[in-house]
């Protein structure tokens, strides 16, 4: 969740003494590392959700604020437009009684979010882009009034010499061009991000894991086909979010330019360590915010990896003990369709990590690779083509339903989980699924094939379909 801030007007003084203090802070974390100084009990499993507020014509509402007030749950936040808000889930560990918990705590989280917002005259929905929103919505006005946010704005112009963003998606049959002189278009992408805690001696190999699993994560998921009325990807939220906050911060070895939203670089070769290590040299610091100088806690280092959005990102977090734990935050999901696809999605990404982490498939899958699969599953859904450790390609519901899927219930079997739970979410729901090749993106795009670009009447099918707590595959059209 993102902290507060307590200015947003920063002098050169400010950014010498942040990059001290993360300076400090990054060599103390590089002799924990050493040091093996981090939490080691089980595996812990958290996730995010990030939804929209719609009024009585589905339309995006701007009043998280009063949402907020009235939800009253340090565990229901604000995000960057007033438009959305997000869920956080406490950690679990990774047991047999994770569905149930995962399922009851978002259950229990968005009814009551529900619930208020009724009463304010709106609803609540779950869909990576909103299929009403427009561009014109997105302005400064519609910012969140947290000082984080507009101090990000601001510092994110000034590294760009105040150039506008240019928005520039291109689909197979449509195309949008945009200009932002803010950062407010990063505002329509609403996220599931998945949380997994693991000791040190497993973090490299799952962090590099999670790139393997990005493409395949990205097919399943993608549930955001449509931008200010223009049909583009399959997950069109990737590339919006890339080019909503595009600030080149260095130039990898072959040359490509590493902006601050980033698949990344290249696997980590021994340690997450490698990682901070990047963060510390390869990204100007955005929020140069003096904080306490208790540099245990490491509120610099965090602070600024928190203005880095890889899409897989390593997190260093603490435990009530106040020991330090490690974490891989994975952000490639969209929001949604529903609460079941949500949970079904959270616990197949646990089940492949655990099923390919010993397997180590990046030895036989080049970063370049995993890269290119990525982009052709955010692109193409569950149409994309993807290599794989065979050295040839396939089609990614291939991949997920002959080789990940059953990989998954074997691990997550392995781990205690109950049979029926292992049928219903990853065979009834993810299978089904990808076998139909029926995903949010495919829903939505039938939807608009048989009524036509009503992005109301789509909205509000959504928002019908949802309130079923059904699988997108049987959603009706």
């Amino acid at each position: 969740m993102g902290s507060e801030i307590a200015k947003t007007e920063f002098s050169e003084q400010d950014f010498r003494q942040f990059q001290q203090n993360l300076r400090k802070e990054t060599l103390m974390l590089m002799e924990w590392f050493s040091a093996d100084a981090f939490e080691q009990r089980e595996v812990m499993c958290g996730f995010e959700l990030e939804g929209w507020l719609v009024d009585s014509d589905c339309a995006p509402a701007a009043r998280n604020e009063e949402f907020l007030a009235r939800v009253n749950n340090p565990l229901v936040v604000a995000e960057l437009s007033k438009y959305n808000f997000e869920l956080n889930v406490a950690p679990h560990p990774l047991n047999r009684q994770l569905p149930e918990f995962l399922r009851g705590e978002l259950q229990t989280l968005w009814d009551n979010g529900s619930l208020h917002a009724r009463e304010m005259g709106c609803q609540t929905l779950m869909t990576g882009i909103l299929p009403t929103l427009q561009d014109r919505m997105l302005t400064l006005e519609s910012m969140s009034s947290m000082q984080r946010f507009h101090a990000l704005n601001r510092e994110i112009l000034r590294t760009r010499s105040r150039h506008p963003l240019k928005i520039n998606i291109e689909g197979p049959n449509d195309r949008l061009e945009v200009v932002h002189h803010d950062v407010m278009a990063e505002a329509a992408t609403t996220s599931l991000q998945i949380h997994f805690q693991v000791p040190l001696s497993r973090a490299a190999a799952f962090y590099n894991v999670a790139h393997v699993l990005s493409a395949p994560m990205a097919a399943l998921s993608a549930n955001s086909p449509f931008l200010f009325g223009r049909e583009l990807w399959d997950e069109t939220r990737i590339p919006l979010f890339e080019q909503a906050v595009y600030t080149p911060s260095f130039v990898d070895l072959s040359g490509r330019p590493v902006s601050r939203v980033t698949f990344g670089r290249d696997y980590v070769r021994d340690s997450l360590r490698e990682v901070f290590l990047e963060n510390l040299d390869g990204f100007p610091v955005l929020l140069p915010v003096t904080l306490d100088h208790d540099f245990s806690m490491m509120h610099h280092l965090r602070l600024h990896n928190g203005t880095i959005w890889r899409w897989n990102r390593p997190l260093i977090g603490f435990g009530e003990n106040g020991r330090p734990h490690l974490r891989i935050e994975h952000r490639v999901p969209a929001a949604g369709p529903s609460i079941p696809d949500v949970v079904a999605n959270i616990l197949f990404f646990y089940g492949a990590m655990m099923y390919l982490q010993p397997e180590v498939p990046q030895a036989n899958i080049s970063f370049e690779q995993a890269r290119a699969n990525f982009y052709a599953a955010a692109r193409s859904g569950l149409n994309a083509n993807v290599a794989w450790t065979s050295g040839s390609t396939m089609p990614v519901e291939t991949l997920i339903l002959q080789h990940l899927i059953p990989g998954a219930i074997l691990a997550l079997a392995a781990a205690g989980f109950d049979s029926r739970d292992l049928r219903y979410y990853l065979v009834d729901i993810l299978a089904q699924r990808v076998a139909s090749r029926r995903n949010g993106a495919w829903w939505q795009k039938a939807f608009v094939g048989k009524h036509g670009p009503d992005f109301r009447a789509l909205t509000q099918a959504c928002l019908d379909n949802q309130s079923l707590g059904i699988p997108v595959h049987e959603w009706s059209i």
